[in-house]
């Protein structure tokens, strides 16, 4: 094998292309900043459709995050007052039908 031949030069040179293009390509492909010629990386630029997602994705955390918030209060009602609010609905059905003041619904006003 000769060393300083053309073809071995040519060779390395398009291993190294080669090696180059499969990087850039596997760096795209997983999100990551591509590198350029010179080994500096160019960030992707966001496009409106990325835009669109990650407004909906902070609205999709808030409402989670409100649902979150509702279900605590909804576990502190089943848990803290599990026991006593059956207890009470009981107490006011047995409460007299009367105790109130009454309406006089079926009176009619004399003019």
């Amino acid at each position: 094998m000769d060393w300083g031949s053309p073809e071995f030069v040519i060779g390395i040179i398009a291993i190294s292309y080669a090696a180059w293009l499969l990087n850039n390509w596997i760096r795209a492909k997983n999100g990551y900043a591509l590198e350029n010629e010179w080994g500096g990386t160019t960030e992707k630029s966001d496009s409106a459709e990325t835009k669109q997602l990650r407004a909906e994705n902070s609205e999709l955390h808030g409402k989670l995050d409100a649902m979150q918030d509702r279900m605590i209060v909804l576990e502190k009602i089943v848990t803290d007052r599990g026991y006593t609010l059956a207890d009470e609905i009981e107490a006011l059905r047995s409460k007299p039908a009367d105790s109130g003041t009454p309406l006089n619904l079926n009176k009619q006003e004399k003019a």
